[in-house]
């Protein structure tokens, strides 16, 4: 049942990609978005199957694959993965249909997209360490070139950083991997009999630094964060969706699953430094979100501050904030994404994406009314106002990361009055005042443009009601993850009361 959400993109790719001549860019996009369509309906098909009850892997598949190397294809899904296996399928066909139909080499564009949506599936699901990382740099290349080939004017710099960073990443998170294994004695590079708690401390400590440092440069924490802006800015809007919603998880997911998790000791030790990094990002991302003139930019410097959010409840280590971990990456997932595809309208319709230049756009007969009242929405969203899902995350985050890191959740909260600040400033500018000379005769916005947006807004303001339908899935398998592994917050408050 799970290699159907890698081989189903993988099959559409190939038949795309290599279908004989003439299937112009129509018939790709639509059999892309066919594909597509079947792996979301596929993995809400698993999500619905899913016992929420039961914390072990589920729905497994094991295949011996190359014995030499102690490699197995071995799949599952639990409460930690399902999410994110949901908010991939969603975003990548939400991608694929706000493409542009008359963009160069679609072929090639849509056999990308597929290509990149599987390596990113395999990698959530992979429970052997070589087969992540196989899949973990699967999705490089194809972002590169989805980069590198329909990107804007500077896309080969902002490409080749992205290259050379995610490189960097692999190889860190590589020699990490292959550490566990070696120093460990594990007969194979299966998660499930990886025992990595009796290593020495200071091995501990030095194989996290490789898992940090490498998953730090893929979501990105200060100062790994440089690529990311220049990658948004080039990328054009359905490839940013992907990026931020989606790709930037793998770093995320990677900390939770094969630092927190397999590490526990040395994780309880760096822990007051994780919480302090995480302040570091959220602050500054924040900060040069405010100095931003680029709508795109602005937005991208936001994602750097909101996935700090998520380092600081991973290094509090409780049930709460960990619980808030998984539902913030869904929350910046659906929020971000909705973010990208309103920006990305406004520069299409308006030609430029600078906030002294475009103003007034809310303007109900000559503007853009509906794309600012899900700009509106967005940015209420992102800066946690109750009743959207960016609320409840973050609060469950500092909830649960307060009794543990006090001071440096109340620096955190600070990124989110900052977070208004900065959105604030988008909104007025861009959307409020008298229409700019420079934007009087903008195109009309269809509701082709639209839909992807209104289908975000209103999962954010469903998810945010009702968050529950989020947290069933994934409390039980967060609190099992929680106490076995033994990274408990109490660790943190023996220390302090000590102190």
């Amino acid at each position: 049942m799970l290699s159907a959400l890698i081989l189903v993109p993988l099959f559409g790719a190939a038949l795309i990609g290599f279908w004989p001549t003439g299937m112009n860019g129509k018939l790709s996009r639509g059999i892309a978005l066919l594909v597509a369509s079947i792996a979301f309906v596929w993995s809400v098909v698993l999500a619905i199957q899913f016992n929420p009850g039961q914390v072990s892997q589920q729905f497994s598949e094991f295949i011996p694959w190359v014995d030499t190397l102690g490699l197995n294809y071995n799949l599952g899904v639990d409460g930690l993965s399902l999410p994110l296996l949901v908010l991939n399928g969603l975003l990548t066909c939400i991608a694929i249909y706000s493409s542009d139909e008359s963009l160069q080499r679609p072929r090639f564009y849509y056999s990308l997209i597929l290509l990149l949506s599987a390596g990113v599936t395999g990698a959530f699901l992979a429970q052997d360490l070589l087969l992540f990382f196989l899949f973990y740099e699967l999705e490089l290349i194809p972002l590169y070139l989805l980069i590198a080939i329909w990107g804007g004017e500077r896309r080969g710099y902002a490409a080749t950083k992205f290259l050379i960073y995610t490189a960097l990443s692999g190889i860190l998170i590589l020699a990490s991997f292959l550490g566990l294994i070696w120093l460990s004695g594990a007969p194979n590079f299966a998660l499930a009999t990886l025992n990595a708690k009796s290593l020495p401390l200071a091995t501990q400590l030095l194989l996290l630094a490789g898992i940090l440092v490498g998953f730090g440069i893929k979501i990105p924490l200060v100062p790994f964060h440089t690529w990311l802006p220049d990658a948004h800015v080039e990328a054009s809007t359905p490839i940013s969706v992907l990026l931020a919603g989606v790709l930037l998880k793998l770093g995320t997911y990677g900390l939770l699953r094969f630092g927190m998790n397999l590490l526990p000791e040395a994780w309880s030790y760096l822990a007051p430094w994780l919480a302090t990094w995480a302040v570091v990002s959220v602050v500054y991302g924040a900060s040069c979100a405010i100095a931003q003139k680029d709508m795109k930019k602005m937005v991208a410097y936001s994602s750097i501050g909101h996935m700090g959010y998520i380092l600081l409840g991973a290094a509090a280590a409780t049930q709460l904030s960990v619980l808030g971990t998984v539902m913030q990456m869904i929350s910046h997932g659906l929020i971000s994404a909705l973010l990208f595809l309103l920006v990305g309208v406004v520069y299409k319709k308006a030609g430029s994406r600078d906030l002294d230049v475009v103003r007034g756009l809310l303007n109900p007969e000559r503007g853009m009314p509906v794309i600012g009242s899900l700009m509106v929405l967005g940015v209420m969203a992102s800066a946690g106002i109750p009743g959207m899902l960016g609320f409840i995350s973050e609060f469950v985050i500092f909830r649960g990361s307060f009794p543990v890191f006090p001071v440096q959740t109340l620096l955190c909260m600070i990124g989110t009055g900052l977070t208004a600040v900065y959105f604030l400033i988008l909104v007025n500018q861009a959307f409020f005042g008298r229409l700019s000379a420079q934007v009087t005769n903008l195109p009309r916005v269809y509701w082709s443009d639209r839909i992807p947006s209104i289908v975000l807004a209103v999962l954010i303001v469903i998810f945010g009601i009702q968050p529950a339908w989020i947290a069933r899935w994934t409390e039980p398998t967060i609190t099992a993850m929680v106490n076995t592994q033994n990274v408990v917050a109490t660790v943190a408050l023996d220390k302090a009361s000590k102190n």
